[in-house]
């Protein structure tokens, strides 16, 4: 598959995502958000891909949305066309033209079975810092500056960050952020919780990838992919007893594969595990479990 906005480049089991539109700071397009969209579908099925990392070509991680269409950039209508309307001529917000693109590919990425890394080399702002905030780590560069810009654009935070900004950072945090809409630099965003770690520029890739490499060698790729999900999806759950009920179908499911005795006897002889479970092939029966209208 080729993709003309991003590459999709596997090395050693870890795959790289780029955003490839240096000459315009990585900037979001349609055809980058659908890329993006299938690339995080294909990596799922790909078990050659057991982590993913995602980063920026040039000097920018992304510069958020392309606004090269002018005033008209946030409206829908005006690029698109008008979207389904109620006899009574008020929007039918239930249409999926609605939509935003951002929210788009953040949810791609929430849906993702492998653990996914942010490599932040430089500016991200806009979608191109909401679209991080689902990834599970962010290392960021010296260089990279984070910007949630939407109040000084006349809109709203998009992405789904209402939800998951606040989550990673705290409250009070993220309205700062998004209150003034300032751009910050990297030792800023760590000292707020945005960033898990800042380092030398050159050192940016390689930090991403022996992270990516301390997952990979000695965890069951199944047991990673279920454990994303449980911890995300369990950021909204009202009682620890939602917890528990998943927590108790996964010890049950896992406990009888052939990974989890693996893990087992390679712990009691001394060796390293080896794991041949795959996501692809071997996920338990109970996956996905939030699609059942209720779980017991």
């Amino acid at each position: 598959m080729t993709y003309e906005t991003i590459k999709y480049e596997i090395s050693e089991q870890i795959l790289t995502i780029t955003l490839n539109r240096p000459e315009k700071l990585n900037a979001c397009t349609a055809t980058m958000q659908d890329e993006l969209i299938q690339a995080f579908e294909r990596a799922n099925k790909d078990d050659d891909a057991r982590a993913v990392i995602v980063t920026g070509e040039g000097r920018a991680f992304c510069a958020g949305a392309d606004l090269s269409s002018g005033a008209d950039t946030f409206d829908r209508d005006a690029r698109h066309g008008p979207v389904r309307r109620h006899p009574d001529g008020k929007v039918d917000y239930t249409d999926l033209d609605v939509s935003d693109a951002g929210g788009q590919i953040t949810l791609g990425i929430f849906k993702c079975l492998k653990p996914v890394i942010a490599a932040v080399n430089g500016p991200a702002v806009g979608m191109g810092v909401t679209m991080q905030l689902a990834m599970d780590i962010r290392v960021a560069s010296e260089a990279a500056r984070f910007g949630f810009v939407f109040s000084q654009r006349g809109i709203v935070p998009e992405g789904a960050s209402s939800w998951f900004l606040p989550r990673i950072v705290g409250i009070a945090q993220a309205l700062e952020w998004c209150y003034t809409g300032r751009v910050f630099s990297a030792q800023e965003a760590l000292a707020g919780g945005l960033v898990s770690k800042v380092v030398p520029p050159e050192q940016l890739r390689a930090t991403a990838r022996a992270l990516a490499r301390e997952i990979i060698e000695k965890t069951a790729p199944v047991s990673i992919a279920l454990i994303r999900q449980m911890m995300w999806r369990m950021l909204g759950a009202d009682d620890p007893m939602e917890a528990h009920k998943i927590d108790s179908r996964g010890i049950y499911a896992l406990g009888r594969s052939a990974d989890g005795k693996e893990g087992v006897m390679a712990f009691l002889q001394k060796r390293p595990a080896v794991f041949k479970d795959k996501v692809s092939a071997d996920m338990p029966d109970y996956f996905p479990w939030w699609t059942e209208r209720e779980y017991k």
